[in-house]
């Protein structure tokens, strides 16, 4: 008996691995755009977990055809055996703000439908261009270990697989996948990179470039997780109800203290941590450091300490 063509057979490899510690039964949502990325995965989870799986389209709105665009998703999805929904998002085309609301919408959605297990069709060639975008806004080497294959809920089954596998598993289906304008808009950095950037790169160098630049990614993961990991501990172990303390962040290594201070806040900058770096390595004086939201840092009484708006005592 024929088995499948080696695409679609590596696609529903793929996110069977992915699902090995999930029960059959369970609820599982898959991020649906209509692409060919998140279309093959939507096949493969559908034809391993018939009944369990229910594909969200998420409609930021960005034209006026998107309404239909997403029905239609939702459709084909339908066609495949699972379930569908489409849900609304903001429709700011801020790469940032867009992506932030699209994960919004389905964690929300997929708690609802009391799934535990998000699929995301992310593949390798976007991790290497997560990789390289990090790269080029020197955003340091969490950006540069990419995205993790899974955290909680999301889970990213095709990260090891090339685009090119997915487009060959939806023709091999018959599936015809939706072109995103946005995917052709020069405006988006990440457009960018892969039209631009990453090809001249490849024909420069003669590398698999997306390759390697994943492979690099799995390396710093690794070394990120356990930094991560030891920099949780140790703020633990320094948190007071009045901040954390001077004297026991000085004394810790330098990637360790960096890491403790960037999570005193959300999107932080290299610059932000910079600047809290110096109130406890570089001390004469100055004044709180401002963080995103409002929110502020300031050095008080041998402490590190975030405060909202400005702070009702002066920095000792």
């Amino acid at each position: 008996m024929t088995g499948p063509p080696a695409a679609v057979a590596a696609v529903r490899c793929a996110v069977r691995d992915c699902l090995v510690d999930v029960a059959t039964g369970t609820p599982i949502c898959v991020a649906l755009s209509g692409g060919a990325d998140s279309l093959a995965l939507t096949a493969g989870a559908a034809f391993l977990r018939p009944g369990d799986v229910t594909a969200l389209v998420v409609d930021h709105r960005w034209h006026a055809q998107s309404g239909v665009v997403a029905a239609h998703a939702a459709s084909v999805a339908r066609d495949m055996g699972a379930a569908a929904t489409v849900l609304a998002a903001a429709s700011s085309r801020g790469e940032a703000t867009a992506r932030t609301a699209r994960y919004d919408a389905l964690s929300a959605a997929a708690e609802r439908l009391g799934a535990p297990v998000i699929l995301v069709g992310h593949t390798r060639d976007d991790q290497a261009e997560t990789v390289l975008l990090g790269l080029l806004r020197g955003s340091g080497p969490r950006s540069l270990a990419g995205m993790a294959p899974r955290r909680d809920p999301y889970r990213r089954p095709l990260l090891q697989l090339p685009r090119a596998v997915t487009a060959a598993a939806c023709a091999a289906q018959g599936l015809t996948p939706y072109a995103d304008p946005a995917n052709e808009d020069s405006s988006f950095a990440r457009v960018r990179v892969r039209r631009e950037v990453l090809p001249m790169l490849a024909g420069a160098l003669t590398r698999d470039i997306a390759a390697n630049l994943a492979r690099t990614a799995d390396l710093l993961r690794a070394d990120a997780d356990l930094l991560d990991a030891q920099a949780g501990s140790a703020a633990a172990e320094l948190a007071h109800p009045d901040g954390l303390s001077v004297a026991g962040l000085a004394a810790l290594p330098a990637a360790l203290r960096r890491r403790v201070l960037h999570g005193l806040g959300a999107g932080l900058a290299s610059a932000h941590v910079e600047a809290m770096d110096a109130l406890i390595m570089n001390w004469h004086g100055q004044g709180a450091v401002a963080l995103p939201g409002g929110a502020r840092v300031v050095r008080d009484h041998g402490r590190i300490r975030v405060v909202s708006g400005n702070p009702t005592s002066s920095p000792v």
